[in-house]
């Protein structure tokens, strides 16, 4: 499907999971730093985190809407 089709749930979706794949490749290894960076502070990962806490904020309270 191509952007302008797509509904706000598959839009927010989308985000999270680019969030996630960010995240997995950006974890920090075994000494504290970015794998893919190499520093203490990883900005990617810290934007994907907020990413993910966004579309958490943007759930309905009471689960998703379900038209019936």
């Amino acid at each position: 499907m191509t952007a302008p089709h797509l509904s706000l749930a598959q839009i927010r979706n989308r985000l999270v999971l680019t969030a996630r794949a960010v995240l997995r490749a950006h974890r920090s290894g075994p000494d504290g730093h970015c794998q893919v960076c190499r520093v203490a502070g990883c900005r990617v990962s810290a934007a994907a985190r907020d990413v993910l806490a966004a579309a958490a904020d943007c759930l309905p309270p009471h689960g998703p809407y379900h038209p019936g």
